[in-house]
């Protein structure tokens, strides 16, 4: 039996919630942003009067206001959205017991065993639409196919408060004539690389030679391929559903070869970013860091050690992994690839209790608020929201977390 994939994306959902209790403010722009006297504070929401300004999520306070003069701002209050994220997939519980959150106001959801009960995926849809708009005065987005990133692009494909179906007869009317960067998973880097190969469209990427995209982009270029031609079977994970992961890694094979130190750091500190990044979203910390480096004439060496306490914080991960580099590598000698990676992964709630006593725990507080701020911003707005300033401009071949590229419309 084919499958029956649901995704739902709340519309401009800080701003929805923030006008629940600001209603005098629903019929003139306004957008949740930073702080207003910060000229580099930034929007983090917008609601459609704002867009049709041309406000878009990202851009500074200021540059927002040089679009819309009387734009009105809102402080952001992150703990209402988190229990209205909650009531929300409470909802999609209703409907189906397979629900996976994306983000804190996105959720893919398998309503396969559920048609009979509730009608057509279409149907559905339309009912938790209806459902989410009476109970909570939010509206949502939701795209209907077979497979989960069809699902995502239909989900996006018309907003706001509209359901689209995108099934195997449609997908190459709809989708393949769109831009490449309208892909899921398509940021703006993989896509100027893409267009420079005359790749423009979403067709033009489904009827590329797969090798071809394998040489341009490594996995990501297969990958691409298979879901632009709707060849996606990924299954939808409930989130109470946890897989046993044994390692977090990332690896890069870079642009030129690393030869002074500034390069390691630069290369270290990215991919000790992605992986404490990738190991937060997991919920688990790493008691071990390991690293592998690869020459230019494909020598590798591994090397890893334990920590003394379980992490997941990217000053912590990138300081094991340049202890190691600097202690197994002469600095000069030129690198080709350095994999990072987290092993002898804990659940972070575990881990808490075994390193309540560790030192400099007011540090670690510190820099893990930094990172879960850079991923609350990463989550809605991209990965090359934020970074750190040394990885900026950088000519070693790293794009910013470019592929998980997600933005609100």
């Amino acid at each position: 039996m084919e499958r029956t994939i649901i995704h739902c994306d709340m519309n401009g959902f800080f701003a929805s919630v923030e006008l629940l209790e600001r209603p005098d403010l629903k019929n003139v722009p306004m957008a949740v942003s930073g702080n207003p006297e910060s000229r580099h504070g930034i929007i983090l929401a917008k609601n459609e009067l704002a867009k049709n300004f041309g406000v878009i999520t990202a851009e500074t306070i200021w540059s927002a206001r040089k679009k819309c003069p009387d734009l009105q701002l809102v402080r952001p209050h992150h703990d209402k959205y988190k229990k209205y994220s909650q009531l929300i997939n409470a909802i999609y519980y209703r409907f189906t017991d397979m629900v996976e959150p994306f983000s804190i106001d996105e959720s893919w959801l398998d309503v396969t065993g559920s048609l009979k009960l509730f009608g057509s995926g279409v149907q559905i849809a339309d009912q938790i639409r209806e459902t989410v708009k009476k109970e909570l005065g939010l509206t949502l987005s939701a795209g209907v196919s077979y497979n989960k990133i069809f699902a995502k692009m239909g989900s996006e494909y018309k907003k706001p408060d509209a359901t689209t179906i995108i099934s195997r007869e449609n997908f190459k009317k709809i989708l393949w004539p769109l831009d490449i960067s309208e892909m899921f998973f398509v940021g703006s880097a993989t896509a100027e690389k893409l267009k420079r190969a005359a790749i423009f469209t979403i067709g033009d990427l489904a009827s590329s030679e797969k090798a071809v995209l394998q040489g341009l982009l490594g996995k990501q270029g297969s990958m691409l391929y298979d879901y632009a031609n709707g060849l996606d079977e990924s299954p939808v994970a409930r989130s109470y559903e946890k897989q046993k992961i044994k390692s977090v890694g990332n690896g890069i094979t870079f642009r030129r070869n690393l030869t002074t130190a500034d390069d390691i750091q630069t290369a270290l500190k990215a991919l000790s970013d992605t992986v404490s990044s990738r190991l937060r979203t997991y919920q688990l910390k790493s008691f071990g860091v390991k690293i592998d480096i690869k020459d230019p004439y494909f020598k590798t060496i591994s090397r890893q050690k334990q920590l003394e306490s379980a992490t997941n914080i990217t000053d912590e991960i990138y300081n094991a992994a340049f202890s190691l580099l600097q202690s197994s590598w002469t600095i000069g000698k030129p690198i080709r690839l350095i994999t990072v990676t987290g092993i002898n992964l804990v659940d972070e709630n575990e881990s808490e209790q075994l390193s309540l006593f560790t030192e400099d725990q007011d540090l670690r507080e510190k820099n893990t608020n930094l990172d879960k701020a850079m991923d609350a911003i990463r989550n809605k707005f991209g990965g090359q929201a934020i970074t750190f300033g040394g990885i900026l401009k950088n000519d070693l071949g790293i794009d910013l977390l470019d592929e998980n590229e997600e933005r609100e419309d």
